[in-house]
């Protein structure tokens, strides 16, 4: 397999995760000229921007680790736009979450990071 084709493996299983504790899929890999989105969720009320990472063994680090400050940057300008294509209001609550497959273990670490758009 080629490592898109094992990104949409893993993106597959942090979905499924997901919609096994309660979230709704919106999207996968949600793309606009300023980047994409692994995938957009929703659970309650509020939309969740989800990264997802992983890595085979820790040779590399950890998958989270993976998450710079300009990708937070560019998955923080796609949300503002799937918020304006989609027409969410501003009330609604969303946050940034990120999905860290290694091997067969996957931690969801919510609120991973703040919004880093416009301000940043």
């Amino acid at each position: 397999m080629n490592k898109r084709q094992i990104g949409a493996e893993y993106e597959e299983a942090a979905a499924r995760y997901l919609a096994a504790d309660g979230y709704e899929i919106l999207a996968r890999n949600f793309r606009c000229r300023f980047g994409e989105i692994d995938l957009v969720a929703s659970k309650g009320a509020g939309l969740v921007f989800v990264e997802v990472k992983y890595r085979k063994n820790r040779s590399k680090g950890l998958p989270e680790e993976a998450v710079s400050q300009q990708k937070m940057k560019t998955i923080s300008r796609v949300a503002d736009y799937y918020r304006a294509r989609y027409r969410v209001p501003d009330t609604v609550p969303c946050r940034f979450d990120v999905i860290a497959i290694e091997g067969d273990a996957i931690r969801h670490y919510r609120d991973a990071f703040p919004y880093m758009g416009m301000g940043y």
